[in-house]
């Protein structure tokens, strides 16, 4: 899920959230991330969390989440952005 979050922050223009099943498929899902925008030169700032089951990766105007479903539904932060009009 995409948020654009412009309007209402400014640590990021935009929130990606994705999900994966376990701590495993979560750190191959980051990784890939990771090696495609390398391709395009684009580094991340930060990636935090890689040995747990919520990794953030910063990447300036785009903050990257990827959560295993336990914890997405856990932490529930699409329900913070639910009112967002741009949101995809």
């Amino acid at each position: 899920k995409v948020i654009d979050i412009s309007n209402l922050s400014v640590i990021a223009d935009y929130f990606v959230i994705a999900s994966g099943t376990v701590e495993t498929h979560i750190k191959a899902l980051a990784d890939n991330v990771e090696t495609e925008l390398k391709k395009e030169e684009i580094y991340p700032n930060k990636i935090e969390g890689y040995n747990t089951e919520w990794i953030l990766m910063d990447y300036g105007d785009i903050v990257v989440h990827i959560f295993t479903e336990k914890e997405r539904q856990n932490y529930k932060l699409e329900e913070l952005y639910n009112a967002v009009p741009n949101s995809k």
